[in-house]
């Protein structure tokens, strides 16, 4: 399962096909997804949560956009620190369960928040619009990764290249309503 976001024999890492017409002939060049650099992308998320700092949930949006996925923003507590850590993802609804993917900016490695949420998966997480609420994270896996998966490559047409690009299947991610039943502790509804 989950073979659309894997690498496929096929084809090589880092690259994608594509079919340029001509004049005379058809032509088949294979290049590597168009990304930005890591330091740009680290910037971008950095300067993001600068913002989600100073103007709140102002600059969080619905999947209701001509996007068709959302940002929300993500509060987890860090595996070895134990501090809040906050992050804006972006996200797509399955009914009202929000969908994310574990991409890391499609580099390779997994993201921290994650990581984090792999040793804890109770976490708070605010939508444009709604109060923060707790939350618990579940991977999913099989047809329900499937369906999901391909629920957010109808959105994002290049998301099976740019999962070609990192070695590891992305992780797919739900986050599923719960309750505080104590300091730091959540139960599932």
């Amino acid at each position: 399962s989950g073979n659309a976001s894997r690498c496929r024999d096929d084809v090589a890492p880092f690259e994608q096909t594509i079919t340029m017409k001509g004049d005379d002939m058809d032509a088949q060049i294979t290049e590597a997804p168009n990304l930005p650099p890591p330091w740009f992308k680290h910037l971008f998320w950095r300067a993001h949560r600068l913002a989600y700092r100073v103007l709140g949930p102002r600059v969080l949006w619905t999947p209701a956009t001509k996007r068709g996925w959302g940002a929300m923003h993500l509060t987890t507590t860090g595996r070895h620190s134990g501090e809040r850590r906050g992050v804006i993802l972006g996200y797509i609804e399955d009914g009202s369960t929000p969908v994310v993917l574990a991409m890391n900016g499609w580099d390779e490695g997994q993201p921290a928040w994650w990581l984090n949420l792999e040793a804890n998966p109770d976490a708070s997480m605010r939508l444009k619009g709604q109060p923060e609420r707790p939350v618990r994270a579940r991977r999913v896996d099989g047809d329900e990764r499937d369906r999901l998966w391909r629920r957010w490559a109808e959105i994002d047409e290049g998301l099976d290249a740019y999962a070609a690009s990192r070695s590891a299947e992305t992780p797919v991610v739900v986050f599923e309503a719960a309750r505080r039943t104590g300091p730091g502790h959540t139960e599932r509804d």
